[in-house]
């Protein structure tokens, strides 16, 4: 009687009554089909062993559960023969970027991605990188999210414009580009906000400081929070007004990242007078109008 060849997946005999499961098998239970392993390597996502630590599983997923957000989204753009663009911002190492890559445009066989990155040594080597796993659609730019808007080493028009915990103003500066760019989509995860947290300390919201709801940013913590939700509140009606469909949800659990904010942005074309409204009375209300004309320049 032939014996069946032993199970590739199954746990290996047991040790101390317990079994003990077999470490390429659990890998490959975390992974992607057809992912690079040298990718992730260099990225140090996986050990020199090729091994998965705890830290890198919560980084993995992180990603993961963004760039299933972002597929979809490539997915709806229509077919061309220069294939989607994708900008990511404040690329860092270009995590994101380097896995959108190898997960959707390297089988897609056209179509390009730019990542954005102020430090430079971050941009030589997510280049190096790029050049020795023949990533060849992929370029890095040193600049800020602010200039890439007339950096005329980026495209006139972007299909996708991403900023994963992009700090401060440089989700707004995001923002701005995309409409430059006539973006899309736009998938915002937004970082530390201080911009109106410093302008509610100044100013203190003149016309409610003596009512009940002063009180929500007495303390320099609540005062904090409160202007990074006032930011993001104001970053979607300016979205709706410029002509997006706006979608806030979660990225992660919470026990991932306390920035677990998630914008998505769809272009319709149809600019929301009603937010329009809506953000010029919240600036009023909240003393910040000085904010509008760099921030929230209406369109016409």
């Amino acid at each position: 009687m032939t014996q069946k060849p032993p199970n590739a997946n199954a746990s290996r005999p047991k040790k101390g009554g317990k079994p003990v499961v077999d470490a390429d098998a659990a890998l490959a239970a975390e992974l992607k089909p057809g992912q690079s392993i040298e990718l992730l390597k260099e990225l140090h996502i996986l050990t020199r062993e090729g091994r998965l630590n705890q830290d890198s599983r919560r980084k993995l997923k992180q990603v993961y559960h963004l760039f299933q957000f972002i597929e979809k989204l490539l997915q709806e753009l229509p077919a061309s023969e220069q294939g989607p663009t994708l900008a990511d911002h404040g690329a860092g190492k270009s995590y994101l970027g380097f896995i959108i890559y190898d997960l959707y445009f390297k089988a897609l066989g056209r179509g390009h991605i730019y990542g954005v990155e102020t430090r430079a040594e971050l941009v030589q080597r997510s280049q190096d990188l790029a050049q020795r796993l023949g990533f060849d659609r992929m370029a890095f730019v040193n600049t800020t999210v602010a200039e890439a808007t007339t950096d005329q080493r980026l495209p006139e028009q972007i299909d996708v414009v991403t900023a994963l915990h992009a700090c401060d103003t440089a989700t707004d500066d995001a923002i701005a580009f995309g409409l430059q760019k006539k973006a899309r989509f736009m998938v915002l995860v937004p970082c530390c906000q201080a911009e109106v947290a410093s302008c509610l300390r100044e100013s203190k919201a003149l016309s409610l400081s003596r009512t009940p709801l002063a009180e929500l940013w007495r303390h320099p913590l609540h005062t904090r929070e409160m202007g990074s939700q006032i930011t993001n509140v104001l970053r979607c009606l300016y979205l709706e007004a410029c002509g997006y469909q706006v979608t806030v949800t979660e990225l992660v659990g919470w026990e991932h990242s306390m920035k677990n904010e998630l914008i998505l942005a769809r272009y319709t074309g149809q600019k929301k007078r009603s937010a329009a409204e809506r953000l010029q009375a919240l600036l009023a209300e909240f003393g910040l109008e000085a904010l509008q004309a760099s921030r929230y320049p209406l369109p016409a």
